[in-house]
């Protein structure tokens, strides 16, 4: 591969294979305008609120206003008589602690002050036959929809490998292929994904086609590769050849990539992480130069990749903060509780940061090391940005460990200590999905994922208070696999039940692992129930459902059925669970509610 001009006559008298690749390539763009167009509605009806533009993006600390909550309303819809649909939200065991009382809500406001969000339909919603067609699991995690993502993408790049080409007799080709694929590869690879601002989708939602598009440009490289060494060799002009220093940089660019996709295997990612990282940092840097000293024609591509590799770390260090942080350990759940009151604001509810301990406790590279963590308050309250930190691997063991033995300190009441951190982000999120713009929310939860409910909870509750919340129903359902892990998350819970106001809140709580002594349910508020086994999520979606339709008073019971947003966060597979229920509902009872949209975070 000598330049692009070469390229167009040595590969087919009719096929210039630069501008071949070049047009494949806006083909692609093209296709991710298409689903950038339909994301568009959504987008212009989040950011018609000014508030929007401030959440999301930067995370900052702002002084508190203390504002007081909108007077409840004028009166309240009574259930229908007979059997409650609600007394159907949780399996049937009678050591079930079940109340509705905390449904019954007093007295009475004026209907002014009420700034509803807009909502517009997800077209899932609106073509649910083909949206759950498209839903259909293939693997754990993995859809239709993204199947044939991938294979319009990998048919895209076979139609420009194979038009008017033999890829084993004619290298050339496969190589422009590979080299028309590096911008592409950077741009999923980023945190700040161009692509996943306008599709308003998170970084990591975007990962499978990166890793996909990674493969296919670590193969087409090795064609184009085996494909000259075999003609050397044939000629007997292998010595010759690799002799040349365009040549000797296109190994290097060779091994490059395939060292970086040898320690992308899921191995090294589940065992040496940090392998997997640092490797993909250094050699991601080294690959770009050597390809541009292997074909300097193709430059383009080069500074393509460069620039969008470079502006992403510079948005990321922009998006870094550093603070002093309470951590505290929770034994029952197993996880580190992180405190940083003064970061209060810029995200919202559902994204993640990611996030380093600046201390020598946590090892010779661990504190350079950088984890993802769900944040697990909403923006604007007075704790300010709280996570919780799984114990799991050797890096969430030692900042467990670093917690734990701090020994108790009389002064804070509690175990813990204060470290220096390094917060990242915010990240990922609902992207154009407003929870409170819906009649009803449903957040499905397991083990560490109720970070991802507390936040969506206080957040729906905090925007009721301001009126600027349709939901009606909250409904709340956390997996756990022991009923202790409960107890030292009651006095939250309970506080978010007594704030719901306006939106009835319901959190049911299952435990699976069997127990010698089960839990007494007399320390459990109203609206919290603890249940034996896992839930019944179809039975729970129907009663929603029928409530969302029935509840409501004065402002909201004029108000529109603006559909059912159910939230997901856990273990791998309760997406997969979530979702076929879902696919499962009646149509007719779909139409009804106005629709059910689901989010895995």
């Amino acid at each position: 591969m000598e330049t692009a001009t070469q390229s167009a006559t040595s590969t087919s008298p009719t096929v210039n294979a630069f501008q071949l690749v070049f047009h494949i390539d806006a083909f692609l763009l093209a296709l991710a305008g298409v689903f950038a167009v339909f994301a568009l509605p959504r987008a212009v009806a989040r950011f018609s609120r000014a508030a929007e533009w401030r959440h999301g993006h930067i995370l900052r600390a702002i002084p508190l206003k203390r504002q007081a909550p909108k007077p409840p309303m004028r009166s309240v819809q009574s259930p229908p008589s007979g059997p409650s649909a609600a007394d159907n939200l949780t399996s049937d065991e009678s050591h079930t602690f079940h109340s509705e009382a905390h449904l019954i809500r007093h007295p009475a406001a004026k209907e002014e002050g009420w700034s509803l969000p807009p909502h517009v339909c997800a077209w899932s919603s609106r073509v649910p036959t083909f949206a759950n067609i498209l839903r259909y699991r293939l693997d754990v995690s993995f859809s239709l929809g993204q199947g044939l993502v991938l294979v319009i993408y990998s048919a895209a790049l076979v139609y420009a490998g194979f038009l008017k080409s033999n890829p084993f007799a004619d290298p050339l080709r496969t190589g422009f292929v590979a080299i028309s694929q590096i911008p592409i590869v950077y741009l999923l690879a980023t945190k700040n994904n161009i692509l996943g601002i306008f599709l308003g989708l998170g970084y990591e939602k975007l990962n499978y086609i990166h890793r996909f598009a990674g493969t296919l440009l670590v193969i087409a490289s090795n064609v184009h590769s085996l494909g000259y060494i075999y003609e050397w060799t044939i000629d007997l002009t292998f010595s010759k050849n690799i002799r040349m220093p365009t040549h000797i940089w296109a190994f290097v660019a060779l091994v490059t990539v395939d060292l970086i996709y040898l320690f992308s295997i899921p191995f090294f990612r589940r065992r040496a992480y940090n392998l997997f990282y640092f490797s993909h940092v250094v050699l991601f840097i080294l690959f770009l130069p050597a390809v541009h000293a292997h074909v300097p024609s193709v430059w383009p591509y080069v500074i393509a990749a460069a620039g969008i590799i470079g502006l992403d770390y510079l948005i990321r260090f922009m998006k870094t903060r550093v603070f002093n942080a309470r951590i505290r350990p929770i034994p029952d759940l197993m996880l580190t509780r992180i405190e940083i009151p003064q970061l209060n604001a810029g995200w919202r509810a559902g994204q993640h940061v990611r996030l380093r301990v600046l201390s020598s406790a946590m090892g010779w590279i661990g504190w350079a090391e950088s984890h993802p963590f769900t944040i697990a308050t909403a923006a604007k309250t007075p704790e300010g940005m709280v996570l919780l930190c799984k114990k799991t691997g050797r890096w969430t063991s030692r900042l467990y460990d670093m917690a734990t033995v701090a020994g108790y300190e009389s002064d804070e009441g509690a175990y813990g200590r204060t470290v220096q951190v390094m917060i990242e982000g915010p990240y990922g999120g609902p992207g154009h999905c407003v929870f409170a713009s819906y009649s009803a929310a449903i957040f499905i939860v397991g083990g560490s994922g109720i970070s991802f409910a507390l936040s969506a909870v206080q957040d729906i509750l905090q925007r009721d208070s301001e009126g600027a919340s349709r939901v009606k129903i909250i409904e709340v359902i956390w997996s756990v696999r022991d009923s202790a892990c409960l107890t030292p998350l009651v006095p939250q819970l309970a506080a978010l039940i007594q704030q719901s106001i306006y939106a009835p809140l319901k959190i049911s709580v299952h435990y699976t692992r069997a127990s010698d002594n089960p839990p007494g349910k007399d320390f459990l508020p109203p609206g919290l129930t603890l249940t034996a086994g896992r839930p019944k999520i179809a039975k729970v979606l129907d009663a929603v459902m029928s409530r969302a339709v029935s509840y409501g008073s004065n402002v909201k019971s004029s108000m529109a059925i603006t559909g059912v947003v159910v939230g997901v966060c856990g273990p791998t597979g309760l997406g997969d669970d979530v979702a076929q229920v879902i696919s499962q509902v009646d149509a007719r009872r779909r139409w009804a509610v106005g629709g059910i949209e689901m989010h895995e975070e």
